[in-house]
């Protein structure tokens, strides 16, 4: 039975987060799931759950009836009950609970629903592995850290769309069924069952249709939306991903960085209780040159130091043959042991970094320095390697040489492994950097031909524009990247907003008339009534909630996300359809054994 109040039946008056001192001698009514069962005979207490907390249950032979004393000794773990009580102070406090200073004395239990037994402990700290809990999700978001990492989410969506709103921006639903295009990523594509033959595709992004809403006069527009890919997965790689989706008219890209500065700034103030007043600004070119990628951390130093001029002098053929010389100075890194440095050599050359070796440099106490290449390098040589590093008495210089293409990730990736395991790269740290002026075209070996960096869509540099027929690679596009933590957590760029400008970047990307009229007609055509100037960003929600949340991994923090492989394992998705919807969809399979 259900308590009634007039009318209506209530399954509960609080929830088991709620009940303190104040409410002792409170008649109550609580509902939740039964965490934990301690039963002493003459004596059970239950820890009873749900959403908000854990408020203990207490049954004894000297207070509760006998029959009611033993349906409580039956009851399992996450069984689904309801209870009524009185609110009584707890003989034994528990300061780790808010509710740990009173206990419920039981007159009636109503178990809602039976549980088997979970394949996993339902606690903080499971015994679950992760393909099983993903299997269970549902039991899994019982737990509190997938919990508070899905309420975490909320509350930074709920800001997102606080923030946005107050600068005027409209939230608009953009389709989910459109046109597959060739270029980017994959497509899930859908068939249409009432047109035979032909497909829809799942959005990549919005990014045309919320460039027709700047041509619509919208202005503003923000969505939190839905986008999907089909690419080869890597970890922490989801192939549908949530993105804060937001286009502005009549802007330049200062006042896109300016409107965006101040939308994160928001966030970590409300979410984090973070002020950050810089978001310095970097070149694509020399993100590279300093950190080697271009979505550098920049909590920490050991920026690269290029050393051709003064390491190719003498007769050590790997540096003088090399394109590029680069090291690092790691901060106290002369307590690393021989072991230490032989292990980051043997690291470095995995497959997955692919460098041929690391040289290094002991920048001594005693001013001193040695080196794994003292045979054809001296002291004078050594001391300009730390003046061109950085490297300061107690470093260790890290020295890898290559093509520059390869060596400059591979540096990256170094230095990114050495401030993890130096502790450098601490969550509750936020450090944004804009890295602006990317090249607007990169060249593809597979297919032999220059490819958009970001999108089709994205405007030259005005003063670029004449070097697409001269030097296409050189030409910068007017994009623009927010990086946080060394995470790149939101990218942009200024569209082309005339017919002529977009012809001709279809032109440079190797599209016919025909092909360019076929795929993007309509924005074409919508570009001759009357295109305002525009451009916009899109962050990454699942990864910018993670980054707050001070973690990496998206995963714990999307409710029911895919594994590495795109798998659904609680609902075995993707899966076989019948041959009577294959027949509907006008499809035929051809599998090969």
């Amino acid at each position: 039975m259900h308590l009634q109040i007039g009318n209506r039946k209530m399954y509960r008056t609080h929830t088991c987060g709620a009940l303190r001192a104040s409410h002792i001698n409170t008649e109550v009514t609580l509902s939740g799931w039964v965490q934990k069962v301690r039963d002493k005979g003459f004596m059970v207490w239950v820890d009873l759950r749900d959403r908000y907390g854990i408020t203990q249950l207490i049954f004894d032979e000297e207070r509760t009836p006998k029959t009611l004393l033993e349906q409580a000794q039956k009851l399992g773990r996450e069984f689904v009950i309801q209870i009524t009580g009185t609110v009584i102070e707890r003989s034994s406090k528990n300061p780790n609970i808010p509710t740990g200073d009173i206990e419920i004395l039981v007159k009636e239990l109503i178990v809602l629903n039976k549980a088997l037994l979970p394949p996993f402990t339902i606690e903080d700290e499971t015994d679950g592995g992760e393909e099983l809990r993903m299997k269970y999700r549902y039991l899994d978001i019982r737990r509190n850290p997938v919990k508070e990492k899905l309420i975490f989410r909320h509350k930074v969506a709920q800001e997102v769309r606080k923030y946005l709103s107050g600068e005027g921006f409209i939230e608009v639903e953009t389709p989910y069924l459109i046109k597959s295009t060739p270029e980017g990523a994959r497509d899930f594509v859908v068939p249409s069952r009432m047109n035979e033959g032909q497909f829809y595709a799942l959005p990549q992004s919005p990014q045309t249709f919320k460039q027709l809403l700047m041509v619509g006069g919208m202005d503003k527009y923000f969505q939190l939306v839905k986008c999907f890919r089909d690419e080869d997965l890597r970890a922490d790689r989801q192939p549908e991903f949530t993105q804060i989706d937001c286009e502005m008219a009549f802007v330049e890209q200062e006042d896109i960085l300016n409107t965006f500065e101040g939308l994160t700034r928001h966030l970590l103030k409300e979410i984090n209780g973070v002020e950050v007043e810089k978001f310095p600004r970097m070149t694509f070119d020399e993100a590279m040159r300093r950190y080697g990628n271009d979505k550098p951390d920049i909590r920490f130093g050991m920026e690269f130091g290029e050393l051709n001029d003064v390491a190719q002098h003498k007769d050590f053929s790997i540096f003088n043959d090399a394109e590029l010389v680069v090291g690092i100075a790691v901060p106290g890194g002369n307590t690393f042991t021989r072991k230490d440095i032989d292990g980051l050599t043997d690291w470095v050359k995995r497959p997955q970094i692919g460098a041929k070796g690391l040289i290094y440099v002991r920048c001594n106490d005693d001013g001193t320095y040695k080196s794994s290449v003292d045979k054809f390098y001296d002291e004078t040589d050594l001391a300009k390697w730390a003046a061109k590093t950085g490297a300061k008495t107690g470093d260790l210089i890290l020295i890898l040489s290559g093509e520059t293409e390869k060596v400059r990730p591979q540096l990256s990736t170094l230095r990114m492994e050495i401030a993890e395991r130096l502790g450098l790269r601490k969550p509750n740290e936020f450090a944004p950097l804009w890295v602006v002026d990317f090249p607007l075209l990169e060249w593809d070996e597979e297919t032999n031909r220059y490819h958009a960096m970001h999108h089709p869509f994205t405007s030259p540099k005005p003063e670029d524009i004449k070097l697409l027929d001269t030097d296409p690679g050189k030409v910068r596009a007017n994009a623009y990247d927010l990086v946080l933590n060394g995470n790149e957590i939101g990218g942009g760029s200024i569209r082309i907003h005339d017919r002529k400008t977009q012809a001709l970047m279809f032109d440079h990307l190797g599209f016919t008339p025909e092909q360019a009229k076929a795929q993007f007609g309509f924005l074409m055509n919508a570009f001759e009534y009357g295109a305002p100037p525009h451009g916009g960003i899109a962050f990454g929600l699942d990864r910018l909630v993670a980054i707050l949340g001070g973690q990496e991994t998206i995963r714990d923090f999307i409710a029911f996300p895919k594994n590495n492989a795109g798998r659904d394992v609680m609902i075995d998705a993707p899966s076989p359809i019948d041959q009577a919807q294959l027949d509907e969809l006008h499809l035929q399979l051809n599998i090969k054994q």
